[in-house]
């Protein structure tokens, strides 16, 4: 009998080892399962910042906030960006030249206040001061 219960014994380390194991993978890897389209922000546009060139536009998905830059009128490729920070963290930044947008950039702010920037061409779009969205 004492070998019957050694063998379940380590039939169910071997099974509590490959739970752990599965459990920490979905863990550390969320971003994967997670579909996120490089061309669109996920969630519902919450705001619009429009500057001389272009705007800004704003998606809010839970605590998740995603930015875009668009140009006024389209055409040839020029130099775009879109750039959004959440207090007490570093900024997301998308920079380059584009002919339709810039981004999107993405960061979890929860409930932190955030400093969003766009820029097409010579006009740009920057923040006024810290705000909670």
């Amino acid at each position: 009998m004492d070998r019957g219960t050694g063998a379940i014994r380590r039939r169910a380390a071997v099974v509590l080892a490959a739970l752990t194991a599965s459990g920490l993978l979905a863990v550390a890897v969320p971003g994967q399962a997670q579909a996120f389209s490089a061309d669109s922000c996920e969630g519902r546009k919450i705001r619009t910042f429009t500057f001389s060139t272009g705007a800004v536009k704003l998606y809010k998905d839970g605590g998740w906030l995603c930015a875009m830059t668009f140009p006024k009128s389209g055409g040839a490729k020029r130099t775009m960006m879109v750039s959004i920070q959440a207090r007490g963290f570093g900024a997301v930044v998308d920079k380059g030249k584009y002919t339709h947008h810039a981004g999107p950039v993405r960061t979890y702010a929860g409930t932190r206040k955030v400093w969003i920037k766009g820029q097409v061409g010579r006009g740009a779009y920057e923040s006024s001061s810290w705000k909670r969205y």
